[in-house]
């Protein structure tokens, strides 16, 4: 059993979808029974969402316009996808059924002038479920009994609308019930990816981007042999392509490697997505629905040994650089715990940490469209610390990136820091800090975004990560 995620490019428009099914088709010619999970076309979901907020701010125009206009997307795409004519009229029926639920929450959200996280959760999971029952409907019409199930029947969650958390056990239990039984009868299920329910019935969502993250729970609980995620690259690579010319497909990586990489920026899949399928030690595959017969890159337990320490160089921009520095904090118990606490009160995520061995500052990085709220905050907590000197300043440096370099022979080869500072001393490329986890998979380097460029091709270059 493999379960294949498709995300918004492989689905994208009618001819994606027609193209998506055809790989489906092809492996379920193989004999492998298929669980099939999919995104909403491309641009749906933010149509969705911008329809919601602007019902909220007073504006009963552009929901309807945007009703009308995911109408022609979604009926082009079922017109153009399916042969049989009955089996289309189903399927438009559908698609206007759910496009009128979409018009009476935008409506209900005008007149009440208020847009929880609840109601968007209802509004943002429409897009899933009309990609499911086109994808369905169309292997149907190939021949392929499928059947379009949303995942609010399968993933249970809390009510944390906007970011739900999978309730694993639970999941098992309606997964299993629902979706095994559809698999001995030859049917291939199409889920939604992206959404779940509370205990309740109510709709939640993972949060953007999080359909790699059903696909991973999914696998987990069915106990699949493998999860497949589809995307529009051949594999992780070893540095953004966009970036570096002659980056490359890395054809086997740890699930820790994987994680770093995803975490600090190669955006083929969610940081999420690693969690469900290492717990249980199911293989990992990314391919690329434009480029099948690439083999992609395999995610796994073990690393493949290939004589480097590192693997790949990422990057994360739109980031900022919070110090809290003083020489009254020296030997003071309690102030970095202080510090994260209110960041935390905040809901502001920390992307890496420093310290100086003297204790004389606590450096940090931030989304920078977090930065001066963080800052502004920790003024105030700090407030009596500053009074007294004990902190000298708050402050805050702008448009910086972090640089990571991901591998797991980081831990056992020397000299590897020395090269990464090498290639950016050569450049004239200054860096700002550095950090490196306990995990010793990764070590981040925090430069000026204007050098964020440069600084990724000449690490790449200097460490030969171009070279097969």
């Amino acid at each position: 059993m493999i379960v294949m995620k498709f995300g918004g490019t492989s689905v994208g428009n009618p001819e994606m979808i027609a193209r998506t099914a055809e790989i489906i088709q092809q492996h379920l010619e193989k004999g492998q029974k298929i669980v099939v999970v999919v995104s909403a076309m491309s641009g749906v979901t933010n149509a969705l969402t911008h329809a919601a907020r602007s019902a909220a701010s007073g504006d009963d125009l552009t929901f309807r316009q945007i009703k009308h206009q995911l109408l022609s997307q979604h009926h082009q795409a079922a017109v153009q996808c399916l042969r049989d004519r009955h089996r289309q009229r189903e399927l438009l029926d559908q698609i206007e059924v759910r496009l009128g639920e979409f018009e009476a929450f935008c409506q209900s959200i005008y007149i009440l002038g208020e847009l929880t996280a609840r109601g968007m959760d209802a509004v943002a999971s429409l897009g899933e479920r009309l990609t499911a029952r086109i994808l369905a409907a169309l292997l149907a019409d190939q021949g392929s009994p499928a059947q379009a199930v949303d995942a609010t029947e399968l993933i249970i969650t809390n009510d944390d609308f906007g970011a739900a958390m999978p309730l694993m056990e639970e999941t098992r239990g309606r997964a299993r019930s629902r979706l095994l039984p559809l698999l001995a009868d030859g049917i291939t299920p199409v889920v939604t990816g992206f959404i779940g329910a509370t205990r309740e019935g109510i709709t939640t969502t993972l949060g953007r981007g999080q359909s790699d993250y059903t696909a991973a729970i999914l696998g987990q609980v069915l106990e699949a042999d493998e999860v497949w995620i589809w995307t529009d690259v051949d594999g992780m690579m070893s540095a953004d392509p966009r970036l570096v010319e002659d980056a490359r497909t890395l054809p086997q990586i740890s699930y820790a490697e994987a994680a770093e990489l995803s975490y600090f920026g190669a955006k083929v899949l969610h940081p999420k997505t690693i969690i469900p399928t290492q717990e249980v030690d199911i293989p990992l595959r990314i391919l690329n629905t434009f480029n099948p017969s690439h083999p992609g890159t395999l995610v796994c337990r073990e690393p493949l040994h290939n004589g480097r320490a590192i693997k790949g160089i990422t990057a994360i921009t739109g980031v900022a650089l919070v110090t809290v520095e003083g020489r009254g904090m020296i030997g003071v118990p309690g102030i970095a715990a202080k510090v994260f606490t209110t960041v935390a009160h905040e809901g502001v995520n920390v992307l890496m940490i420093t310290q100086s061995s003297s204790e004389q500052n606590i450096c940090f990085a931030v989304p920078q469209a977090d930065a001066e709220r963080v800052v502004k905050a920790l003024e105030e907590a700090f407030s009596l610390e500053l009074a007294r000197r004990n902190v000298d300043r708050i402050w805050v440096q702008e448009e910086v990136a972090i640089i990571a370099a991901v591998g797991a022979g980081l831990q056992d080869t020397p000299g590897v820091a020395a090269q990464l500072f090498d290639a950016l001393g050569k450049h004239g490329i200054n860096c700002i800090c550095i950090a490196q986890g306990s995990s010793k998979h990764n070590i981040s380097i925090v430069v000026n975004d204007s050098e964020r460029e440069a600084a990724v091709c000449h690490i790449h270059e200097e460490l030969g990560l171009g070279n097969g």
